[in-house]
């Protein structure tokens, strides 16, 4: 046995499908020290964080400090490769999703969402200037899409506007659920021009005057991560602070479809997870004078469970690759994300029950998953909206309204 395959079996004991066997060594190497860190760093106090709400103070840094973007490490054997493959996309998520949902989130949501509102919707300018200060970690954004009143009509429902006046932008509205807005350097917003009633993006800052920001409090899932409300009040920008290129829902979409991968794979990472918290707790809980994971009643919910699991391995790995060829394809991401969720939802319902009343006590990890699973069922399109993505596709006939 290599020590290539000697790590990938320590490190990922779920494969059964030797999914991960196509990484390169570099990239092993990679996600064998992300996983050390995740583990040497925060395991004690994940839970803590999860049930006191609060984001981990140096969590941002030191995923910054592993250089995810660049790291020799990732471009070993790869020659002229400009960014790290895609199937270590997949695993990089897979593996934080693994240790925590929020905190892939956190990361998730800068790296994805708002580093590739940058990438897509910024003119050359804005993509030299952002780009390389969002990979590095020296800052930090989001994304500001959703409304108080609109999450998955969203391509047809803005309420917030930007009025040209000169060379500034005036924008009044409200987004809410935006993940991390209250640690961001710059957030890209989204408004409706009141001229053409087209979208476009701008950038924001949170210390602008007219912008207020507040916490969502009361969350049952994702409590680590700060989702907040952003109110904006005669909020004034300058056109060289307007996101070039976007300017139509299509230049938003592209976005949305770059990313909605990414929550497909950490669906896929929250089921790992959620069978490894299981394992743990059937090996060492005893009922009626042995270890309850003897009981061929608990031995078939786990099969099902390392069954969904390889399944959605699979499944991403497939999209991973479609996407390293370049094929971004809506309906297979909608595919991916909506059976991934759905099977997430299924695992964690099984782990949970399998670990009694103990199971709804944060201390034994299933619950987090548990509750964290119903966010990621939701957001970056309900299993409904992906579903009637796929239907238009078979049918030629578009649901939505």
């Amino acid at each position: 046995m290599t020590e290539k395959e000697q790590t990938l079996k320590e490190l990922y004991p779920e494969d059964l499908m030797n999914v991960s066997k196509e990484l390169t060594e570099g990239e092993v190497k990679f996600l064998k020290q992300l996983d050390d860190l995740l583990e040497s760093k925060y395991r004690d106090s994940i839970n803590d964080h999860w049930v006191n709400a609060t984001v981990p103070e140096d969590f941002f840094e030191e995923m910054g400090k592993l250089n995810y973007f660049r790291n020799p490490l990732l471009f070993e054997g790869r020659e002229g490769a400009k960014t790290p493959s895609q199937l270590f996309q997949f695993f990089m998520s897979y593996t934080v999703a693994r240790f925590d949902v929020s905190l892939v989130t956190v990361l998730g949501v800068h790296q994805g969402l708002g580093h590739n509102a940058f990438l897509f919707g910024g003119s050359k300018e804005q993509v030299a200037h952002y780009i390389p200060k969002l990979q590095s970690h020296e800052m930090r954004t989001c994304f500001a899409l959703t409304e108080p009143d609109h999450g998955s009509d969203v391509a047809g429902g803005l309420e917030t506007t930007a009025k040209r006046e000169g060379d500034e932008w005036v924008i009044n509205g409200a987004k809410k659920w935006i993940g991390g807005a209250n640690v961001s350097d710059v957030i890209p917003l989204f408004a409706v021009d009141v001229e053409t009633g087209k979208p476009k993006g701008f950038i924001i800052r949170p210390e602008q005057e007219g912008v207020d920001i507040d916490i969502i409090e009361n969350k049952i899932a994702l409590r680590i991560i700060p989702n907040t409300n952003i109110r904006l009040n005669n909020v004034v920008v300058k056109e060289e602070d307007r996101l070039q290129n976007i300017n139509s829902f299509k230049d938003i979409a592209k976005i949305l479809y770059s990313t909605r991968a990414g929550v497909s794979y950490m669906a896929t990472g929250a089921m790992a997870g959620a069978l490894r918290a299981t394992l743990d707790y059937v090996t060492q809980r005893k009922q009626f004078g042995k270890e309850i994971s003897k009981y061929q009643l608990i031995q078939e919910k786990l099969a099902m469970m390392q069954g969904n699991l390889s399944h959605a391995m699979a499944l991403s790995a497939q999209l991973a690759r479609m996407q390293e060829n370049g094929e971004y394809d809506e309906v297979a991401t909608s595919t991916a994300k909506m059976m991934n969720a759905l099977r997430l939802r299924e695992s964690v319902s099984m782990g949970r029950g399998i670990t009694g009343g103990n199971g709804i006590l944060a201390e034994y990890d299933i619950a987090r998953f548990f509750s964290d699973a119903e966010a990621v069922y939701t957001y970056e399109g309900t299993h409904e909206i992906n579903a009637l993505v796929i239907g238009r596709a078979l049918t030629g006939d578009s649901a939505f309204i």
